[in-house]
Parts: structure tokens; sequence; C-alpha cells
């Protein structure tokens, strides 16, 4: 793979994770509304909530509907616990459960491209959140353009947020190279959209794939 001008980079998975929300959640239900749930029905709801959050992201355009989509999802959350509770009770525990996370290999990585002069982006399947969230974990600064669904009106796999991000970095997408944890809506997507794309796979088992960003420098020609 010759050097590249870009990288843009998926968010979950590739930049970001999530702590588990279950026991998060159960103990933030017992503390603010001493409900007492076990942890099975906890994780049941927040794999409902997280299902309808994937499906509705890109609603969330701006604050005013980020912050009807997170209700709409507590209101979702509080039905599936079953425990006599509104949504909007329901909301700061489900606020309480969601803790990311940035992998440790994530912001070295980002370092070494900016000090190779690669143009960074990220293309994000995300609410309009997501900026805030890289923030408040050290990794937003790299970042030349963040790109999510929400704000485009349209997801991965489609070609739009790849473009969008192209057309902000002036890169062209021969010379730009997307990284992602998905198959599908990174590594197919960004190929359908004409970039060159590296599959990360942090359990080391897909072929072909890095295991970590460490190893982002060598696949791409960078390192010394």
């Amino acid at each position: 793979m010759s050097r590249p001008q870009a990288v843009t980079l998926d968010a979950m998975g590739t930049l970001v994770s999530i702590a588990p929300p279950a026991p998060r959640l159960q103990q933030s239900l017992a503390r603010r509304l001493g409900r007492d749930v076990d942890l099975a029905r906890c994780e049941s709801a927040m794999r409902a909530e997280m299902r309808h959050y994937r499906a509705h992201c890109m609603t969330a355009r701006d604050a005013s509907s980020l912050a009807a989509l997170r209700l709409e999802c507590a209101s979702l959350l509080a039905d599936a616990l079953a425990i006599g509770v509104s949504g909007a009770d329901v909301l700061p525990s489900l606020t309480d459960s969601i803790a990311f996370l940035a992998y440790e290999d994530a912001r070295p990585a980002l370092d070494r491209l900016t000090a190779a002069g690669v143009k960074l982006a990220v293309v994000a399947n995300w609410d309009v959140s997501l900026p805030d969230v890289l923030a408040r974990l050290g990794l937003a600064e790299p970042f030349e353009v963040i790109v999510t669904a929400a704000a485009i009106g349209a997801a991965k796999p489609e070609a739009r947020p790849f473009q969008a991000a192209l057309e902000r970095l002036g890169s062209d997408a021969a010379r730009t190279v997307h990284v992602g944890d998905d198959p599908v809506t990174d590594i197919a997507g960004a190929r359908a959209a004409g970039l060159s794309a590296v599959l990360l796979d942090r359990s080391g088992r897909a072929p072909g794939s890095i295991a970590s960003l460490a190893e982002l420098d060598a696949r791409l020609e960078l390192a010394a």
C-alpha cells in the first residue's frame, strides 16, 4: 500500500470502546431510584435500547433532536425494565450507564500519523455528540474533520459520509485510506467510495487485518 495523503477512521470499535453498560445501569437504578433490578434484566433492556439507538442515531442532528432521541431511548429502556418508572425517571440512569473509553493504541497512532504529515478525519455512524465524546477522551485534537452520519444524513456503507470527509480534507479518494472494524460499513463502504481500506480486527483472527492501531504505520508504509 502506497503512502497515503489522508487517513479516515471509524469511531466505535476503532478509536473508542464502551464499558459494559448493564452493571452501571444496575448500580445507578439502585442509587437514584432505589430499585433493585437483576443484572440479566438490565442486560436485556440495554440490548434493546442500544438496538433502538443504532437504528435511529441519524435523527440526532442537533442538540434538541439528540435530547429527544435520548428521552425516546430512555422510555424504551423503562418499558423493557418493567419496574413502573417513566422514561424521564430512567434517563439519568441511562446516561450513567454509558461510559466511552479510548483504546490505548488510539492516541499514539494518531500522533504518529500527524507527525508523518497525514491528514486525519473520523467517519462514523454516530449522532452529533461524537465531537464532544472524542474531546472528553483526548482524541479530538488530531482530527481536521469529524463526519457523523447524523450530520450528513447518510450512514456508512453509503458513499456520502466518505465523500464529505474527502471534500473537507481536500484529499483524493485514491490517496486516502479508511480504517475501521466493520467489514461491511467500513471496508466495503470505503472501497465502494474509491478509498483504500484497512480492517482492524482486535481479535487478530481476520485474514489480512491488523490487530492494533500500533500496526498501522507498517501497513501504510509510514514506519521508518
